[in-house]
């Protein structure tokens, strides 16, 4: 449910993000450490020492529970700011959805509508931003449209549609973004508007993204949510997917940028 990693790389180095230093209008950057030919930590602690940026998002295997510690010799002010939970599902091994009457998935082409609809799915939603007060007039809203563009201009928008307020009307209840890489889709972002909740709406979502990856050639769908979303696990759980890795994520701050009181 969480945006696509701005960058995952073998290499310990940061990497600028733009969207984000845009957005916040100081410069952040990221370094992922995806738990595959991991540097060592002295590799990260270099690339950390040598960035000029306000804030970088780190995120590194949880089982590298020793980092945190190390983290604070870096001279910058750590912030644990939750987990990221992947999981993945092999294609043709989905629950699937039981048919529903009213319901059918299509593509959607609108950024617009689709930034509209994931502002309301993810009203109230809080993810790494909220950890840090240097952040702390982010609107999650604007983010998660600005989150739909990139995909929806590519043809990786989902949308789930229902009936709608008349006789023989749909509305678009829900939607999921994906993107290609090699034999795995990736669902970027993905849920239901609050009124269709408890409905097993999502799971025919699930399905749409298991279905279009099929159709591809493809052999796995990914997903990854924070930590805490543990009522979005529990669907993918039941639709099939398993847990593969977890990520700490922890925002370095340049040291002074955040009061002390």
């Amino acid at each position: 449910m969480g945006p696509r990693e701005v960058t995952a790389v073998p290499a310990a180095r940061t990497l600028a993000s733009p969207l984000e230093t845009a957005r916040f209008g100081r410069p952040v950057e990221r370094l992922t450490v995806c738990g595959e030919n991991d540097p060592p930590f002295p590799a990260v602690r270099a690339a950390i020492l040598e960035s000029a940026a306000d804030v970088i998002v780190l995120r590194y295997p949880a089982e590298r529970v020793d980092w945190f510690a190390k983290l604070l010799t870096t001279g910058r002010t750590v912030l644990l700011a939750d987990s990221l939970v992947h999981w993945r599902l092999a294609v043709g091994r989905g629950r699937g959805a039981p048919p529903a009457p009213g319901l059918w998935t299509g593509a959607l082409g609108d950024p617009e509508a689709a930034g509209a609809l994931v502002g309301e799915i993810f009203a109230g939603y809080r993810n790494h931003y909220a950890a840090d007060p240097l952040f702390d007039a982010c609107d999650l809203r604007e983010c998660y449209a600005d989150w739909t563009r990139g995909p929806v201009a590519a043809g990786g928008c989902l949308a789930l549609y229902g009936p709608g307020p008349g006789e023989g009307e749909s509305r678009v209840i829900g939607l999921a973004t994906v993107a290609d890489d090699g034999p795995a889709t990736e669902i970027l972002l993905a849920g239901v508007v609050p009124g269709e909740r408890g409905r097993n709406r999502y799971a025919h979502l699930l399905a749409a993204v298991e279905d279009r990856a099929r159709a591809r050639g493809g052999t796995e769908v990914v997903i990854s949510t924070q930590g805490h979303n543990t009522g979005v696990q529990r669907a993918w759980a039941r639709y099939g997917f398993e847990p593969v890795r977890t990520l700490f994520t922890v925002h370095l701050v340049r040291r002074g940028l955040i009061p002390s009181s």
